[in-house]
Formats: structure tokens, sequence, C-alpha cells
């Protein structure tokens, strides 16, 4: 039996993808589940809090003076009142059902703070890489959770505990989009709280083509960096820091996120938080 509408959300970060969300929103609203649906607007310049006031005035829209990147999902969740939140971009949805299952297990897996979701990418619904690294996890089996556990994740496949992921701080307005998911799970896991990759809840992604390959990878690199200098002791930093150097001189694409992270070297140190030592071995078993 679904859950009831004031068991989960959906919250949906977004900024100037008006139409493609108005694609996104009625396959959202169809599900049985009926989770409520709040569309944060990162500052948009294309109307969008416009057009989904219009095309879908049930959808709750909250509309940001400036782009917080993947925080706005967390101004999202701390707008909800309900146990269980379920990220979605403007470009993904939940299958029939996904929401439901991924409900009940929170509910029979206490100590699991995010369910990472088998992401299913393009019409031709091809598995999502990260999926495969996830479902081959290395870390070993834990009993209290529903799947392999996980350090990492994909933000648009992903239902989390609201409390949990609130109080760790959610989704930091510093690391934009791409690559954000890292230093949350590492908080999350730093806690005490599961992750785990659960197959059988799916979610859909149709990449948008308005994507700025270049930009993206520019901040996965710094992201990478930035989530290691802050978390890491300082032997894991450095060896996360040479693989990505290396990286970036295969890459040339990638030295721009080298230099962007340098510029944030002053907070990073300030705000350095080291995980426990357990973690930090888990961590190595990822490679």
């Amino acid at each position: 039996m679904p859950p009831s509408p004031s068991r989960v959300a959906v919250v949906i970060a977004t900024r100037n993808r008006g139409n493609e969300l108005l694609g996104t929103l009625p396959r959202l609203l169809a599900l049985g589940e009926r989770p409520r649906i709040v569309v944060v607007d990162n500052g948009s310049a294309d109307g969008t809090a416009g057009l989904v006031h219009t095309r879908h005035p049930d959808v709750e829209v909250l509309g940001l003076r400036r782009n917080l990147g993947a925080a706005a999902r967390t101004v999202g969740a701390r707008l909800v009142d309900c146990p269980y939140v379920a990220f979605s971009d403007d470009d993904s949805w939940w299958a029939l059902g996904a929401l439901a299952r991924a409900t009940e297990l929170l509910d029979q897996h206490p100590r699991l703070a995010l369910l990472a979701a088998r992401v299913l990418v393009g019409p031709e619904e091809r598995l999502d890489p990260v999926c495969q690294e996830m479902a081959d996890s290395p870390l070993p089996w834990a009993p209290d959770l529903p799947g392999p556990p996980v350090l990492g994740f994909i933000a648009c496949g992903a239902v989390v505990r609201r409390d949990a992921f609130l109080e760790v701080g959610g989704f930091d307005a510093r690391l934009g989009v791409g690559g954000e998911e890292e230093l949350l799970a590492l908080d999350l896991a730093a806690r005490g709280w599961g992750l785990a990759y659960v197959e059988e809840v799916v979610a859909h992604h149709h990449p948008s083509p308005s994507r700025d390959p270049a930009g993206r990878r520019r901040v996965l690199v710094r992201n990478a960096l930035w989530s290691a200098w802050l978390r890491r002791p300082l032997g894991g930093a450095a060896r996360r820091t040479a693989h990505l150097a290396v990286l970036a001189v295969h890459q040339p694409g990638a030295w721009p996120g080298v230099l962007l992270a340098m510029g944030g070297l002053p907070w990073v140190l300030r705000e350095r938080r080291p995980v426990p030592r357990d973690l930090e071995a888990a961590i190595r078993r990822l490679g």
C-alpha cells in the first residue's frame, strides 16, 4: 500500500529549464504515492516559477534570489515536514512504485539515512555507470541495510531521511552542482548513518541537452579536491590530490578545476574535519 502524502516529498532544484521541468512534473504528479512536490527555483531568468504556477498550481514553488546550486535541495528539505525526501532534477523523475518501496525500506531500516536508487538514463534506459559501481561495492555488507553499503550516490536518484540529512547540514552551497554528493555521503557516514544502493528502487534521468560539459568537468574536479581536503586525513587527501593531478595531465580540461579548488583553500583548511580512521579505511577500499 502506498504511503500517505505526508510520508514522502519530492524536492526539485532547477535553474533556467522551465520547459524541461514542465515535461517532468506530469510524471511526478502521476505517481500513485501522491508525494508533496516542491520546486526550488535557483534564480531562473526564464520565468520558471510563473510557468509552473500557471500549468501546475498544486505544485509548490519557492523562488530564490540567487543560485544556490545543489543547496537549493537543502532549502526544499527544510520547507517540508515529511520524514523522507526524494530528490529529482528538472530532467529526472521516479518510476511508478519507487517511492512507496523506498519509504518501506527506510521504515524497516532505522540506520538508513540515504537510499541510492538504480538510475536509468535516456529513452533507451541505460544503467548509469555509477550505479554499476555501487552495485559492485567492495564494502562489507551491513545486515541492517537493505543493499550494498556505499559512500557515494547520484543526487537525482536519492531518497533521504530528512532528519539525518538536515543534521549534517545537507548540501553545501559552495559546491554548486557536480560532485556535491561526496561530501554529504562522508558526513552522513561519519555520524554513523548508513547509505545503501537498492536496485529495485528506480529513477529515470534524461540529461538536459543544455548542459555545459566543460563547466561541469571543472566543478567535478574542484569538488573532488575540496571534499578530500575537507574530510580526509592528510595521507588520504594527498593521494586523492595526486590521482586528480594525473587525471588533469591526461585531460587538459580538468586543470581549470584544480585552479578553482586552490582558490577555496583558505575556507577548506579552516573547516577541515577529517573522518574517523575506520571510515578512511572504507574510502580506501573503494579505490
